[in-house]
């Protein structure tokens, strides 16, 4: 004769099978998780190694080829440090025209938030470590194109779509824009001295063309691969997460693809070299809107490059508005201080605070953008115009 269970028995059972299906849900998600970082990181290696080798190797075959060294440090060495976002970028956008979702909000947004940090925390950093001179060529010409670049584009995007048609623009622009830099650089010697890329082109000078083909291959592949590897872990992360691919795309893998600028400007910074470390950033957040956004735009074809509605609101403007800020900074003495760097580095701090408000806590991020409006914008504004202030003080009486 059989006994029936007692009535806790099924409930036990109920209880055991809820807790092991949490167990198990939670041992998917954390192992799916770690997969995913781990792809980020080996992307970003990869990338970064690539476009060391993609530099070197494209340097020394341009030399060898007879190209002027001022046109390799208009476009291959400027090309090389901005390959990763470019090769991101690109996969994203092929991704997007076979139909995967969110591929490409992770291409724009990856070009926004890379320009986005490269003023706030390269610049930042760098000024950190010394302060940087800044050349007049930077005040009178960079710095404005930049800045009426990044309105143009957040022109062409507010419509939720960047058309090719604004990429083949956009390419046209960038090959204007490399005619005039190597007529001017001709005409005004002392502003090409920074363009050179000395130390990439000595280093390079004594390659074989075969030992810079195979170089630039193994750059070429890397990058291939890298990308892949960092679009396909930060997509995963992002569904792991519940976060949308516009927010990975603005700040992991922006600041991923972003550290050949970041080395790059610190170390050029650390040896003294402030037109490096500077000129890095401005041209680099100039390719990355003429030449990725521009080339992106136009692979996508008829169908034209998706823009997260949020991102026109909120990291358009923000790009704009960190454009703009670096005039006053760069007007003051002449000289990006410490104390600026430390605020361009804090204000992006703020700008990751309110991103991962926005996303893991939504009911405090409209107070955290209060607080930002009414406390943290102000202050910026009044530190901007007492350094502007205290620099025509010092014109005047000096």
């Amino acid at each position: 004769m059989c006994c029936n269970p007692g009535p806790g028995a099924g409930v036990g059972r109920g209880t055991g099978s809820r807790l092991q299906n949490f167990l198990t849900v939670r041992a998917l998600f954390v192992s799916g998780f770690l997969v995913s970082a781990v792809q980020i990181v080996a992307g970003i290696a990869l990338l970064f190694g690539g476009g060391e080798l993609f530099v070197s190797g494209s340097v020394a075959l341009s030399l060898l080829l007879g190209i002027p060294q001022i046109v390799i440090g208009l476009t291959v060495v400027s090309l090389g440090t901005s390959a990763p976002e470019l090769f991101v970028s690109l996969i994203s956008t092929i991704q997007g025209n076979l139909g995967v979702a969110g591929a490409d909000n992770l291409a724009v947004s990856n070009v926004v938030g890379s320009n986005i940090f490269n003023v706030l925390v390269v610049l930042g950093l760098s000024a950190l470590i010394v302060p940087l001179r800044v050349q007049s060529r930077l005040v009178r010409r960079d710095v404005p194109l930049l800045l009426g670049v990044s309105m143009a584009v957040w022109g062409m995007a507010s419509g939720g779509r960047v058309t090719w048609q604004a990429g083949a623009a956009l390419l046209v622009a960038t090959v204007m824009n490399l005619v005039w830099e190597v007529r001017t650089a001709r005409e005004n010697p002392e502003d090409a001295d920074a363009l050179d890329a000395s130390d990439e082109i000595e280093a390079s000078e004594r390659s074989t063309p075969l030992v810079a083909s195979i170089k630039l291959a193994a750059g070429l592949l890397l990058l291939v691969g890298g990308s892949q590897l960092l679009v396909r872990g930060a997509t995963a992360a992002a569904l792991a997460l519940g976060v949308s691919t516009t927010v990975i795309g603005l700040t992991i893998v922006a600041a991923g693809t972003s550290m050949p600028e970041l080395i790059t400007s610190l170390v050029a910074a650390y040896r003294g070299r402030a037109d490096l470390a500077i000129g890095n950033v401005i041209g680099s957040n100039l390719l990355n809107q003429l030449v990725i956004l521009g080339l992106c735009a136009t692979v996508s074809g008829s169908r034209g490059l998706g823009v997260d509605p949020v991102m026109i609101q909120r990291d358009l403007p923000i790009m704009v508005l960190t454009t703009i800020a670096c005039l006053p900074i760069f007007w003051t003495k002449g000289v990006i201080t410490r104390l600026e760097g430390g605020v361009l580095v804090l204000l992006y701090g703020a700008y990751l605070v309110e991103q991962l408000l926005l996303n893991m806590a939504p009911g405090y991020s409209d107070e955290f953008r209060l607080l930002v409006l009414v406390v943290v914008a102000p202050t910026v504004m009044v530190f901007l115009a007492w350094q502007m202030l205290a620099w025509r003080e010092q014109r005047r009486f000096s």
